[in-house]
């Protein structure tokens, strides 16, 4: 028996290749690179690898077909997302790299309050192994988008998500709720995973094939037994809405997200949500397009959960964190709705809407992590934001924008957004999902609102809480999320156009 000689294709998978190396460098540094100079040397390596990489997307920007041996689809939606994953990621390290609210835990090996952490924290450690287990993880992402076959989607879905388990266990402050929230990441995500595994298990064993286009082709031809198939795409879906966090998979999201260093949480927020939808899109829409009636009632169930279930929870919650988890919730529904749509409008609208929500999401959490209490700590606390928005009018502002472009007021990103997948649902034959998307984001609004209303019209009799500023890098970065959030609220055509363009897989 004679195995074939692999092929890569270098060009067309350099972006993903340009991150992994620079993720790999990075673990080199950690090992051989004085102390004192590693963090402005991961810095440097992490920006210069992302921005490199990101320029490689831009000069491919044309589809080409499959890459090594068929393992990576290089089409519009992967190209696409690869963009976004990295733009994100480049905005994700200005806030990892903000030394002067750092909420990273001097030494993650060491026992929260023990004498070893105690001394690691007087002698001014910095926590740099933050930045190649960041670039891991985005490295997985690029692949997961533009996985050809589901055993390359599973292992990218693995290098994506150990990076995450690590860096949320590294908080700074409340240390053990910080690693309590890796524990059940880890978990959950260890559970997920193997309905995943077994999912593709089923699946193979229906066409006998583990690339997408290829399972697509023996689902339309009829070949094998379909119940076998049904069971394996309900096995898949279970990892991919985990990933999500669409409910009822969604348990993990508001304590993960609280528990979690605030950058890491505004990392996962967006990038991570945008990784999962690349391949929810991929998956239904290249290898599974022909059981569209099996799955789209199921996809349709889900995304009226998430959006009703995750907006009342939104209006229960006292802690800004846990609301704006809920709120992350809600919106996996409204990505959703895109899906189900099953047209070329709702592959462009989702793609849009990632766009927005990503930008959105990661400018809310990294202004979110700038309350602090007296003792130096984050506060979540709704009640301790009472009058923030009248004492700092700047930081009030420009949260105000991001909860009301999450509620989806027109002139934002969120209203443009909502429009586009709500347009599609409507020529998808699905419009009853727009009806609730309507009432979910009405009931929503009011947590939002109600946010709103504690900044500029509340006040502490003796305020227990202030805004700290962030370094120039957190500051761009908040900057650039509150941009996009306007900037696609009031010209949004030239990126719908390029989603419109981008929005047709190659099968």
């Amino acid at each position: 028996m004679t195995m074939p000689a692999p092929s890569v294709e270098y060009a067309q998978v350099c972006p993903m290749l340009l991150v992994f190396g620079a993720a790999i460098i990075g673990v080199l540094i950690e090992a051989f690179v004085p102390r004192e100079r590693r963090y402005a040397a991961q810095l440097a390596l992490s920006l210069g690898g992302l921005l490199t990489a990101f320029v490689a997307v831009i000069l491919l920007a044309r589809p080409s077909g499959t890459a090594v041996m068929g393992a990576i689809t290089i089409d519009g939606p992967a190209l696409f997302l690869q963009g976004i994953i990295l733009l994100i990621g480049i905005a994700a390290a200005g806030l990892i790299a903000e030394r002067r609210l750092s909420a990273f835990a001097p030494q993650g090996s060491a026992v929260p309050g023990s004498p070893d952490e105690r001394r690691a924290a007087s002698a001014g450690f910095i926590q740099s192994e933050v930045f190649p287990l960041t670039m891991l993880s985005i490295g997985g992402m690029l692949v997961f988008v533009a996985a050809g076959d589901l055993l390359t989607m599973f292992i990218a879905l693995e290098v994506l998500s150990l990076p995450l388990y690590v860096l949320c266990g590294l908080g700074r402050k409340r240390r053990r709720l910080s690693q309590e929230a890796a524990l059940k990441y880890f978990l959950l995500g260890a559970f997920a995973s193997a309905f995943f595994l077994f999912g593709i298990a089923m699946l193979y064993g229906y066409a006998g094939t583990l690339s997408l286009s290829g399972i697509g082709e023996a689902i339309a031809g009829g070949a094998g037994e379909r119940s076998l198939a049904l069971i394996g795409v309900s096995l898949l879906s279970v990892g991919l809405l985990f990933k999500v966090g669409a409910v009822p998979f969604h348990s993990w999201i508001s304590d993960v997200y609280q528990g979690a260093p605030t950058p890491i949480t505004a990392f996962m927020a967006a990038a991570t949500k945008i990784a999962a939808f690349g391949a929810v899109l991929r998956i239904f829409y290249v290898a599974l397009p022909d059981l569209i009636v099996d799955w789209r009632p199921l996809l349709s169930a889900v995304a009226v959960l998430s959006m009703v279930v995750a907006a009342v929870l939104t209006v229960t919650q006292t802690n800004v964190k846990r609301l704006l988890a809920y709120s992350s919730v809600a919106n996996a529904g409204f990505l959703l709705i895109g899906t189900v749509a099953a047209n070329d409008a709702g592959v462009s609208s989702t793609l849009f809407y990632l766009v927005a929500y990503g930008f959105t999401a990661l400018g809310a959490f990294g202004v979110a992590g700038l309350v602090r209490n007296t003792a130096g700590d984050e506060e979540g606390e709704l009640a301790e934001w009472a009058g923030l928005g009248r004492r700092h009018p700047v930081f009030g502002a420009v949260f105000a924008l991001f909860l009301l472009a999450m509620a989806g007021i027109p002139l934002t990103s969120g209203f443009v957004s909502k429009f586009a997948v709500f347009s599609a649902a409507m020529t998808g034959g699905v419009g009853f999902l727009v009806v609730v998307g309507v009432i979910s984001s009405v009931i929503a609004a009011f947590a939002y609102v109600k946010v709103i209303v504690a900044m500029f019209f509340s006040e502490r009799a003796t305020p227990a809480s202030a805004v700290s500023m962030p370094g120039w890098l957190a500051t761009t970065a908040i900057t650039v999320g509150a941009a996009v959030t306007v900037g696609l609220g009031i010209a949004p055509q030239a990126v719908l156009d390029l989603a419109g363009h981008a929005g047709h897989f190659i099968r």
